[in-house]
């Protein structure tokens, strides 16, 4: 990794903790059911302080790039093992550093990483950060999202137009919810949940 990207991405998680503050001033509302679209469809089974399993409807006709990547790092294992690493209460749960996020390693970078499949451009979309929706990672480069994915417990305009949408939870939104939380304003988690398998179904 660059030293630029490493930077960028350091610039990006202080950047989540700002907007953090606003959402943490929102109200939680429930997920309305959401009908399964054209998929594929993501199903995390989750481990460690919380077990249960989430699926996304990955929506490949808003970003169908960003949703063919995480298919295939998912169908590859990639995902398998990585650690929940940031997750502010009242905001988002972030995930997907296949690099720096396995466990049974050092996590302590564990958001600063990627995959060895390319950075991705923007495909900014119409579609509002509501509650469960599933936004993709970046640095301050709208042209970085690679692995690293966010799942929304509570509505955050705020974003709208400057992070790729690229899925919505449509099962399992209660154990988005029962992630382990993090400690300060950055959210970093210790001891964190993890996604111990991540399969993709057509």
């Amino acid at each position: 990794m660059s030293l630029d990207r490493f930077i960028a991405s350091g610039v990006f998680v202080a950047g989540l903790a700002i907007l953090g503050g606003y959402a943490l001033s929102t109200t939680a509302t429930p997920v309305q059911a959401q009908e399964d679209g054209p998929g594929p469809n993501l199903i995390i089974d989750v481990s460690g302080s919380t077990t249960g399993q989430i699926v996304i409807d990955l929506l490949s006709d808003v970003a169908p790039k960003h949703a063919a990547q995480i298919a295939e790092l998912a169908k590859g294992g990639e995902y398998d093992g990585v650690v929940f690493h940031r997750v502010i209460d009242g905001f988002m749960a972030q995930t997907g550093d296949v690099q720096f996020g396995k466990t049974g390693g050092d996590t302590s970078m564990a958001g600063m990483g990627g995959s060895a499949l390319p950075d991705l451009p923007a495909e900014f979309s119409s579609v509002s950060f509501e509650r469960g929706i599933v936004g993709m990672a970046r640095s301050q480069n709208p042209d970085s999202a690679n692995s690293q994915f966010f799942i929304m417990f509570a509505p955050a305009p705020h974003l709208d137009g400057d992070y790729t949408v690229v899925g919505r939870v449509i099962s399992g939104m209660d154990v988005v919810d029962a992630i382990k939380k993090g400690e300060g304003g950055n959210g970093e988690v210790s001891d964190p949940d993890m996604m111990a398998k991540v399969t993709v179904q057509d």
